[in-house]
């Protein structure tokens, strides 16, 4: 094939804007994996980070790799995966396991840490699922990192650049470093996640450009970290807490570069509308001309001059996420706002010419019965009224999501809805809405399955992922058969606050009493 192998990977970096490429000579080489494609992967921030702060290091290259079919190398120097002697994978998302699993497989490199000696890459991985929950792919990993990049890199660089250290003598030195689990060296000690206590001085903007990726026409700027509403779901209030934020001065002046290079400006973070200042930054890129995309945005408070900055920068749809139909299962689920509150920022959406509106909602959240489901179709029916009435020509669409427990959250112990029953309840919404012109999409009910799994899973799971070979739901099923594990279990069990969870050795910096006294206030609704 010759360098006929390497063609995708050439015609990928023709179209980047900011490629670090350098010499390998005296320098650490890591690659950096982003087990998906380079589409998605490009608009990870997170990546798009570590790859910037990877390579501030004079004595450090980085090289992105991607899960793309026959791309097993890097895209800056086209090196094989296996020339590295560290690979770090940065894990987003539950259902990309199978993607590391099957990138171990195809570069030779052992599937499990223990088999790997001095000839084989140190493989460490980080990201929101293994600050929550490692226990999956901890046999597959050398070393895991809990925390924030910018909290970790600087003292893991000094033990990996250490070249009078064996690969089991960095690993050891590693393991006794705040915020890294390394299996083979572990103690038994509860490992503290490692965060940044302020955000001024990092400030996280795009790396590399490209128009090949979900979010090409934007320069994307972290605004914020961590959220402090407390929903009851979510990962993030736990696993990037407390909330910080940047200073409006460094996104501005970050703006500023950006529009060197683009004509609108992406703002990135769990809730970049609790940016105490975010009235004055969209007012400020706006009068630099540019235009503005928020990642995400409040139902409560809704700033007008953010929605109206958005609108005027182009987007025809707006979203806002419920999440739940009936306030008695937003009180479970603790999202603090109520209809009176979904109706106003419906109503400030009217007065602009958007062409949809779309709310996103939960099914299979804990306590839910059919009535919250009814709800649902009821609130929608409420907002297509109110839009009907002030902005003719606006559609409402809604995306529906299955409740998925997550580590760490007082949610943690909470079984999902059956299969059957999640099925019976998105097809009542198609049922109802369908009709009335609005647009159902939904995530798949079995995969959602496979991914509440993978979220609560344990070492038995890890021997579940290594076995399957073609990934598919068929062969997920009977691999687990083959090996007794009851998926069930993961899935819609509810779990006895009292009993050991597989990731109860990391402490998030949340008290466990915390969460149980959350898990207790949600019951108190039901």
């Amino acid at each position: 094939m010759g360098r006929d192998k390497y063609s995708k990977g050439d015609d990928l970096v023709k179209k980047e804007q900011g490629t670090i490429v350098k010499d390998w000579g005296g320098r650490l080489p890591i690659g950096l994996i982003y087990p998906n494609s380079y589409y998605i992967g490009m608009s990870n921030l997170g990546i798009q980070s570590i790859y910037r702060m990877l390579n501030s290091y004079a004595d450090v290259v980085c090289e992105r790799i991607f899960y793309e079919e026959g791309m097993l190398y890097s895209l800056e120097n086209l090196c094989e995966i296996n020339e590295f002697p560290v690979l770090a994978l940065s894990v987003s998302y539950e259902l990309d396991y199978f993607n590391i699993i099957s990138l171990l497989k195809q570069t030779g490199i052992p599937l499990y840490a223990g088999e790997r000696n001095e000839q084989h890459p140190i493989v460490i991985a980080g990201g929101p699922c293994i600050i929550s929950n490692p226990a999956p792919l901890s046999p597959f990993l050398d070393c895991m990192c809990i925390g924030e990049a910018e909290a970790l890199i600087p003292s893991m660089l000094a033990v990996l650049n250490d070249n009078g250290l064996s690969r089991d003598e960095k690993l050891e030195a590693l393991s006794k470093l705040p915020g890294m689990y390394v299996p083979k060296y572990y103690n038994g000690a509860k490992i503290r996640r490692q965060y940044l206590t302020g955000l001024s001085d990092v400030p996280v903007s795009s790396a590399v450009l490209s128009g090949e990726t979900e979010l090409g026409d934007l320069y994307l700027i972290e605004v914020e970290r961590g959220c402090g509403w407390g929903c009851r779901f979510c990962m993030v209030g736990n696993a990037f807490c407390p909330i910080r934020f940047h200073s409006a001065e460094s996104i501005i002046e970050q703006a500023k570069k950006g529009l060197e290079y683009r004509k609108r400006i992406g703002l990135v973070g769990a809730v970049v509308s609790d940016h105490p200042q975010i009235e004055e930054i969209v007012t400020a890129i706006r009068d630099m001309g540019a235009g503005i995309s928020i990642s995400s945005m409040r139902i409560k408070p809704l700033y007008e001059a953010v929605l109206k900055a958005i609108v005027e920068s182009g987007a025809q749809t707006v979203t806002l996420a419920p999440e739940a139909g009936s306030q008695r299962l937003r009180n479970v689920i603790n999202k603090r706002i109520g209809e009176d509150d979904i109706m106003r920022a419906v109503e400030k959406v009217a007065a602009y010419p958007v062409k949809t509106l779309k709310l996103y909602f939960m099914v299979g959240l804990p306590t839910e019965v059919d009535e919250d489901i009814e709800a649902i179709v009821s609130l929608v029916i409420k907002c297509r009224d109110l839009l009907n009435t002030k902005l003719v020509g606006c559609r409402v669409d809604i995306n529906v999501a299955p409740f998925i427990p997550k580590a760490g959250t007082p949610f943690q112990w909470m079984p999902m809805a059956d299969e059957k029953t999640l099925k019976r309840r998105l097809n009542f919404l198609k049922r109802k809405l369908a009709p009335l012109g609005v647009q159902v999409k939904n995530e798949s009910v079995a995969w959602s399955h496979v991914q509440g799994v993978l979220s609560r899973g344990d070492s038995r799971i890890a021997e579940l992922l290594a076995a399957v070979e073609t990934v598919s739901l068929a062969e997920w099923r009977q691999k687990a058969r083959k090996l007794k594990i009851d998926l069930d279990h993961y899935t819609v069990e509810k779990w006895d606050t009292n009993e050991k969870l597989p990731w109860d050795f990391i402490d998030s910096g949340t008290k466990k009493e915390k969460l149980v006294t959350e898990f207790n206030r949600a019951l108190s609704f039901e």
